[in-house]
């Protein structure tokens, strides 16, 4: 957690409003503002900004945060770069102490393993070119790379002695207790081995150029042919991407999804520096927004065998729901483009890349491959299918446009295509397509289901921060360690706080938590909302009747784990008094 007071006097200076409208389009609602959420692609603005809590939220996808949050986030910057532009904006001087951290549990951990990860990629990297790693020299100069390109990248090699490593740390004076953590051991046998022998190691660093994990390529027919650090204290798989670091900083106007390191590598060298991808496994959603804080376009070059189309279509829906607009490179008659620059080289794939398949069109052009169109009843199933995809395109206009490409492309009647899709929109049916699915499951995780209590709780918060006179008297009745989650509970106890000193501000409490998911969560504590048209009355009303609920309950647990006679009957008189709990405008 940094400096509080540095941070909460720029946050106090700074209108959050007035940021967030350089950015998004704003119109003015009720005590608040609303607009298109900048974080993902929306027709109907659910992206609200409350001036007097000084932070947003958006009800679509749940991000939420305050104006450093939002900074962090649009700009993609980090805490101390988005700090000190929030602080030159407010004419706040930085103190040179302004980044001091109270103690973290995890950072000193989280230190070492950076630091172990680092001698861990020079060691590889000595092996490489040391007689030990002949090998995989071999390897990576059949492969066509060069010692630049080696040395940029920081490729190595893992020996066959499968404790080098480890014994190389330990002599470092690291304990197993840290090295345990990092991901570069096995600890099930009598004495500890590294995961990685026997192959090439391919850095994985974040966008700040740390070492956070490594992928390593077998020599041989050994299985698993690819293998990655397990994820870590720093190492998230679905939160990275190979290449990202390099990547951020391209001046391209796209990025340019790969499925592995060696397309990455022989992209980056033929001059594309905007190559990323995924870190064995599919392209995720939280990959996708990373990749959005960068690009709006980008183009898929994953594979052209029959799993590489499939992971191309599903890569798709996934960056469409992100909001980033798609194209798919041909790479036929090579399989990925690694093959491609060594055959055909730097000229011919630009051309491929001006030449891209709008990525909609390449999905329905996959689909008709499981079609036999000289079969009637094939075509019609064919069109049917297309038409059923036709109805992801919500607006008018864009679905009437995709009409008549795919009706030009597909030799379709575009009279009858149209009548197709306005029937199966008007008798509800909904697109199947991967897109689909892949938006619901991601709203699903954005949005998981909560318990009414819990969400009572909410609202009560919400109302709470609303009122400080409020806050006062139910906190007067109601302690948060009644509340009924740890997470919860601890917001509660800031807001209390707050309401002592005469003035509660959400976008502080924010700011003592540091996790994107903790930000959306007190984001989505503090707008939880009633119906709108409820009176003073029906308020308190809901004030009163939720208060209860939360010290029956809490009463209720402690009963469940008592024994004495005499506090027993203690909690039931308890029991009895909170029945008469109420709040009125006085």
């Amino acid at each position: 957690m940094y400096n509080n007071d540095i941070r909460d006097e720029i946050i106090s200076r700074v209108d959050i409003v007035d940021v967030i409208s350089e950015h998004v389009k704003l119109k003015r609602s009720g005590s608040s503002y609303t607009g298109l959420c900048p974080f993902h692609s929306e027709k109907s603005p659910s992206f609200s900004v409350s001036p007097d809590k000084q932070f947003y939220h958006c009800f679509g996808c749940g991000v939420g945060g305050n104006v450093i949050t939002f900074v962090m986030e649009y700009e993609n910057y980090t805490y101390q770069e988005a700090l000190q532009e929030l602080a030159n904006r407010a004419g706040v001087k930085l103190p040179e102490n302004a980044f001091e951290r109270k103690e973290d549990p995890n950072k000193t951990i989280k230190a070492s393993i950076y630091d172990i990860n680092k001698l861990a990629a020079v060691f590889y990297f000595r092996v490489l070119h040391s007689p030990a790693g002949k090998l995989g020299m071999e390897y990576l100069t059949k492969r066509g790379l060069d010692e630049e390109t080696i040395k940029h990248f920081g490729l190595g090699y893992a020996g066959s002695n499968s404790k080098a490593l480890y014994r190389f740390l330990k002599e470092k004076g690291y304990s197993d207790e840290i090295l345990s953590k990092t991901g570069l051991f096995n600890y099930k046998s009598r004495e500890p081995f590294d995961i990685f022998w026997n192959r090439v190691i391919f850095p994985i660093m974040d966008k700040e150029n740390r070492v956070i994990a490594f992928g390593g390529r077998v020599m041989g027919d050994a299985k698993p042919k690819y293998l990655n650090s397990p994820e870590t204290l720093i190492f998230n798989k679905r939160l990275n991407l190979f290449g990202i670091n390099y990547a951020r900083k391209s001046r391209k106007k796209n990025l340019i999804i790969c499925e592995g390191y060696m397309d990455v590598i022989a992209l980056h060298r033929a001059g594309f520096d905007q190559a990323v991808a995924s870190l064995g496994t599919a392209l995720t959603e939280s990959q996708a927004q990373m990749m959005k804080r960068y690009a709006q376009l980008a183009y898929i070059t994953y594979d052209s065998d029959e799993a590489g189309v499939k992971a191309a279509i599903r890569a798709v829906s996934i960056l469409r729901s992100a909001g980033i607009a798609t194209k798919v490179i041909n790479m036929r008659p090579y399989k990925d483009p690694d093959e491609f620059i060594k055959n055909l080289g730097a000229e011919e794939f630009q051309k491929r890349i001006d030449t891209a398949d709008n990525s909609f069109l390449y999905m329905i052009e996959m689909k008709k491959r499981n079609f036999n169109l000289s079969d009637p009843d094939e075509a019609t199933k064919f069109a049917e299918e297309t038409a059923r995809e036709l109805l992801v395109f919500k607006e008018k206009i864009e679905r009437s446009n995709y009409i008549k490409a795919v009706a030009n492309r597909f030799v379709i009647d575009e009279t009858e295509l149209t009548d197709m899709v306005n029937r199966m929109g008007n008798a509800g049916i909904k697109p199947e397509s991967a897109e689909a699915v892949v938006s619901r499951a991601a709203q699903a995780r954005i949005k998981p289901k909560e318990s009414g209590f819990e969400k009572s709780e909410k609202i009560l918060l919400t109302l709470m921060s609303d009122d400080v006179e409020l806050s006062r008297r139910v906190f007067e009745i109601l302690s948060p360690a009644e509340f009924s989650n740890d997470f919860v509970c601890d917001v509660a106890r800031r807001m209390k706080e707050q309401s002592d000193e005469g003035q509660i501000k959400p976008a502080i409490i924010m700011n003592a938590y540091e996790s994107e998911d903790e930000h959306r969560e007190v984001s989505d504590i503090f707008t939880s909302k009633l119906d709108d048209g409820l009176t003073l009355e029906e308020k308190l009303k809901t004030v009163t009747e939720t208060v209860i609920r939360i010290k029956l309950a809490y009463i209720e647990k402690r009963l469940e784990s008592e024994n004495d006679l005499i506090k027993i009957t203690e909690l039931m008189k308890e029991k009895e008094r909170v029945m008469t709990i109420s709040f009125d405008k006085g």
